[in-house]
């Protein structure tokens, strides 16, 4: 049986800073996209929201519309009905029968009275109504032009870099799956609690990359020793020697350049 290969420290050093630079990359994409798909997206919510409004006000003004007919026929009908008793009052044999058939003629008269005064309360709700259907369209006209033109911008971004991205996410699940996931886990953990999402940094003027605090002289003695893996005590990152980032930069520019033909 062949010898199983043991992987070393400086294996798995190499390893975790090649994934470090291909996630980078990733984030570097998505950073050329910044806020664009949230105010993408922000704008479609603006826009359905207006139009769901249009919908409501539309639907209030049918409404509205419907009330005046209402109270137009009901108009009518008591028009009708003073016609009727007046007539009726012509040939009334005694007081009572006038009076009674007159207080129902007055009562048609409040009424209609009644009736005029709500459709000209409806009308000038039409006219509220129909105002803000107005400014919301002029408004809703210059949200969709405005989501048109984020569109087109999100699209030509996406056009240029989804590609490369997804090449990328394959190439960093590949490189995952050849890491120990304890390693995985503390890696993931760390670049989502720092800035940048920087996890594994070389060491830069005897400093932690992306940090100020120095490193004593021994420990990069150790980092350069490659023999176990060391993390910055303050930050928390993993660190790795000038010179083996330095090498893995240089390999993975070739990948980087293939997945972005």
């Amino acid at each position: 049986m062949a010898k199983k290969t043991e992987i070393t420290v400086e294996d798995k050093l190499r390893a975790l800073f090649d994934l470090q630079l291909i996630d980078s990359r990733v984030d570097e994409i998505r950073n050329v996209r910044g806020e664009l798909p949230l105010e993408v997206q922000d704008l479609e919510d603006e826009v359905a929201g207006m139009n769901t409004r249009l919908e409501k006000l539309t639907n209030d003004l049918e409404s509205i519309e419907e009330s005046i007919k209402e109270k137009k026929n009901l108009i009518e009908e008591a028009k009708g009905l003073i016609k009727k008793y007046t007539t009726q009052q012509d040939k009334v044999r005694n007081n009572r029968e006038y009076n009674s058939l007159s207080k129902e003629v007055e009562y048609q008269e409040l009424e209609i009275q009644l009736a005029e005064k709500h459709i000209k309360e409806f009308k000038a709700q039409i006219e509220q109504k129909s105002a803000v259907i107005e400014e919301t369209k002029e408004r809703l006209a210059e949200r969709e032009n405005h989501l048109k033109h984020k569109q087109g911008e999100l699209d030509e971004i996406l056009a240029e870099t989804e590609k490369e991205e997804k090449a990328l996410l394959k190439e960093s699940e590949k490189y995952e799956k050849n890491i120990e996931e304890r390693l995985v886990n503390a890696y993931k953990r760390i670049r989502s609690n720092v800035k940048n999402g920087l996890a594994v940094v070389p060491v830069e003027r005897g400093a932690s990359g992306g940090s100020f605090f120095t490193i004593p002289p021994q420990v990069q003695m150790e980092i350069a020793a490659r023999k176990k893996i060391i993390t910055d005590e303050h930050s928390g990152r993993i660190l790795v020697d000038p010179a083996l980032a330095e090498e893995e930069r240089e390999k993975m520019e070739q990948l980087f350049k293939k997945v972005s033909k």
